[in-house]
């Protein structure tokens, strides 16, 4: 079967590998779509140290069922599934707290396990066992079904902030996660959502497909004189760095209001530290929130949301590309010629 593979040294081909057969508990399905991650998009950049040689990358992905392990309960051939990539051991105490996610020893599909840009993926016995495996509503379409991952890990961040009714929301980053967080702020009940970008390009799709928002050309304003302007002078009640950029974890403290809360949902690439003002987070009494990955409800609570039309994601896919093509999808997500690109093998 044909998958995009990462040999190691940064190295990624489209090659032909074995196709996986089930064993007694797991499954194989055929994939139907998988989205390309911001993390697959760095590992294309940069390479990763994180993912074992010779994996099949890829971990927003969907697919239908073809072959079922003997000891697999519950599931059959025909269908269509969605995978929660980070799977818990379900033994530690993050796992028992309630926070796979958090797992003190977390294996992720694309990065220890064979992933989505393939024909073919096997879900491994452990994500059954973890609850990681979803079954599809007919209301919802794969290329849906593929996105709802990135948007379970806006969820899981935006739990942190309690975004309310009446609050004034900052996201820096335009992009597809950014939109996302725009989306689920306004649900929420944020009364303005403001949005700073340093590229036209994406401030002109954001407009277009993000109803209400104000947007800041951080390139071209300061963007301290505009979010007091905007925000009559008090600040933002919470500001979410959705991009991978150090600056602006020390803008967001410097624009939220006394009180706020910040949500540093980007990961900066490399050494990344230094970033934030102890003194700005003690004076204005700010509460500073980290986030990694989704849990398998967070993960159910947006399949449901795009299943009954409460959250629209159609609109932000840009294009579907074959497998054999993957490349040219990356090329796009470089040249920001695309929001979010699906692959379809």
């Amino acid at each position: 079967m044909l998958a995009y593979v990462y040999e190691g040294q940064g190295r990624l081909v489209v090659k032909d590998m074995p196709k996986p057969s089930a064993k007694k508990d797991s499954a194989v399905m055929k994939v139907n779509a998988c989205s390309i991650c911001g993390t697959d998009f760095r590992t294309y950049i940069h390479g990763s140290s994180k993912i074992n040689p010779n994996t099949i990358i890829g971990h927003e992905v969907t697919g239908t069922i073809v072959e079922v392990g003997r000891n697999v309960a519950g599931f059959y051939e025909g269908d269509r599934v969605h995978i929660t990539p980070a799977i818990g051991c379900g033994h530690c105490y993050p796992c028992k707290s309630g926070y796979p996610n958090m797992c003190d020893n977390l294996e992720t599909i694309g990065f220890q396990y064979n992933g989505g840009f393939a024909e073919y993926m096997e879900i491994p016995a452990k994500a059954f066992s973890a609850g990681n495996v979803n079954k599809l509503s007919n209301l919802i379409e794969d290329v849906e079904a593929a996105v709802a991952e990135p948007i379970a890990c806006v969820l899981n961040a935006q739990e942190f902030l309690n975004i309310k009714k009446g609050d004034y929301v900052a996201i820096f980053g335009a992009g597809f996660i950014g939109c996302m967080h725009a989306e689920l702020a306004f649900n929420s009940g944020a009364e303005k959502v403001i949005m700073i970008e340093v590229s036209q390009n994406r401030i002109e799709e954001a407009k277009k497909l993000v109803n209400k928002i104000d947007i800041i050309n951080s390139s071209a304003t300061d963007i301290f004189e505009e979010v007091k302007r905007l925000t009559c002078g008090r600040g933002v009640d919470v500001a979410i760095t959705a991009c991978s950029v150090g600056q602006a974890q020390e803008d967001a403290l410097r624009i939220a209001a006394k009180r706020g809360r910040i949500s540093l949902f980007g990961g900066i690439p490399g050494n990344a530290k230094g970033f934030l003002d102890s003194n700005e987070i003690h004076y204005k009494e700010l509460s500073v929130f980290g986030v990694h990955a989704s849990t398998p409800d967070q993960n159910r609570t947006i399949l449901n949301a795009i299943s009954n039309g409460s959250l629209k994601v159609k609109k932000y896919i840009s294009k579907v590309y074959d497998l054999e093509n993957i490349v040219d999808a990356f090329e796009d997500l470089k040249n920001q010629r695309v929001l979010k690109a699906i692959v379809k093998p």
